[in-house]
């Protein structure tokens, strides 16, 4: 018997399908199921790839952040450039502004009394030490006897000659008479001068044995006591400050050096002392030294006695005004090649940078040479960096 497949097909559908439904409608929930699943595997897919993407970007972001994060923060400032009153700063030596060595000018001999000590004022012509002159006293006492002794040789010579010029005219003394009487008596008076010379030598050297002062001013120095025995090539026995005037040699740089010029004013603090004493320069050296290159400007000082020759001291010489970019002291650093700071550039890296310090004022150091004061400069802990790190950067002000 023949087979209807289509319609036993119709009629299997029709059994599962609901009553009251065709054919048709019973296809229809199959479709549907079908289109949600792929909706739903789409989505799936959408959430894989967002999912995907994010842990990429992220994971680099963190990855970013994390090395950020491990980079050493830095306060850094740009200091800019400043007007300041230009101030020379430079170290030197006390002296006596005119140094005067006393020594012996006589021949010399041992020394009976030394009148004075170091830190005596003392005028001009005031007797500092006092020579023994025992033997060159009897000198002097046998020179005057010497002129005695040709004097009365003269009023005798002066005498013949008197007697002889009566008697020539009468006639009994000749003219060749008198004239050997005349040249008698002229021998006779120059016997006089020249023992009269003779002792005022005698005198003079015998003034020479006490040692003077050849100005007004303060005993420095008194190398000499009593019973020593001195002579004219002994060392100097006293040093003398003329006037008590004292100076202070500053050693200056050459560039230094051609700022400055004499009257320029100068502040001068002696070591160990917090007084400071006004004074101003009253001459500048000629000359440089070939082996450092500075140069030497003396700075005239009033006499106190903190003041001591010998002694170092610290000079502020005034210079006029400058722009120069100004530092706080923690970012200024030294080291055996001199003064430096550390420059942040472009690239976020550490870069030394060599400079030229000058005063140092109430706002800082002024930096003469070696920045422009645009620069990214570290403020604090510099000598933890290496020249070439990177480093994260923070502009003072801008914390936070």
């Amino acid at each position: 018997m023949a087979m209807n497949y289509e319609s036993g097909f119709q009629a299997d559908n029709a059994d599962l399908a609901s009553p009251g439904d065709t054919v048709e409608g019973a296809e229809q929930p199959g479709r549907s199921r079908n289109r949600l699943y792929w909706i739903i595997a789409a989505i799936a897919l959408l959430a894989i790839i967002a999912a995907a993407y994010y842990a990429f970007s992220g994971g680099a972001a963190d990855e970013g952040a994390g090395e950020d994060s491990q980079l050493p923060t830095v306060t850094v400032i740009r200091p800019g450039s400043s007007s300041v009153e230009g101030v020379i700063t430079a170290t030197g030596t006390l002296a006596a502004r005119r140094d005067l060595p006393v020594g012996v000018v006589g021949e010399g001999g041992r020394v009976t009394s030394v009148p004075v000590d170091e830190g005596s004022w003392v005028r001009q012509g005031q007797v500092l030490a006092v020579i023994d002159r025992s033997v060159q006293s009897q000198q002097a006492q046998s020179a005057a006897a010497q002129i005695q002794v040709a004097q009365a040789d003269a009023n005798l010579a002066q005498a013949n000659l008197d007697r002889a010029l009566q008697l020539v005219e009468r006639g009994f003394v000749s003219t060749a008479d008198v004239d050997r009487l005349t040249a008698t008596r002229d021998a006779a008076v120059a016997r006089v001068r020249v023992a009269q010379a003779q002792l005022r030598e005698l005198r003079a050297r015998n003034a020479r044995l006490n040692i003077v002062a050849p100005a007004s001013g303060l005993v420095l120095e008194r190398n000499v006591e009593v019973g020593q025995t001195v002579s004219a090539g002994s060392p100097p026995l006293f040093r003398i400050a003329r006037g008590g005037e004292m100076e202070l040699e500053a050693r200056l740089g050459e560039a230094d050096l051609a700022r400055v010029s004499v009257g320029t004013q100068a502040e001068v603090s002696p070591v160990g002392s917090d007084r400071v004493f006004s004074g101003q320069i009253w001459q500048v050296s000629p000359l440089i030294s070939q082996q450092d290159r500075q140069g030497t400007a003396r700075i005239a000082l009033p006499y106190a006695p903190a003041l001591r020759p010998g002694g170092f001291a610290t000079a502020r010489i005034v210079s006029g005004t400058v722009t120069a970019p100004i530092l706080p002291e923690s970012a200024v650093l030294s080291d055996d090649d001199g003064a430096y700071v550390y420059v942040i550039d472009a690239d976020n890296t550490a870069q030394r940078r060599a400079i030229e310090t000058g005063a140092v004022t109430p706002k800082g150091i002024v930096v003469t040479g070696g920045l422009t004061g645009t620069e990214q400069v570290v403020l604090r802990a510099g000598g933890f960096l290496n020249p070439g790190e990177t480093v994260s950067p923070q502009l003072q002000g801008s914390e936070g």
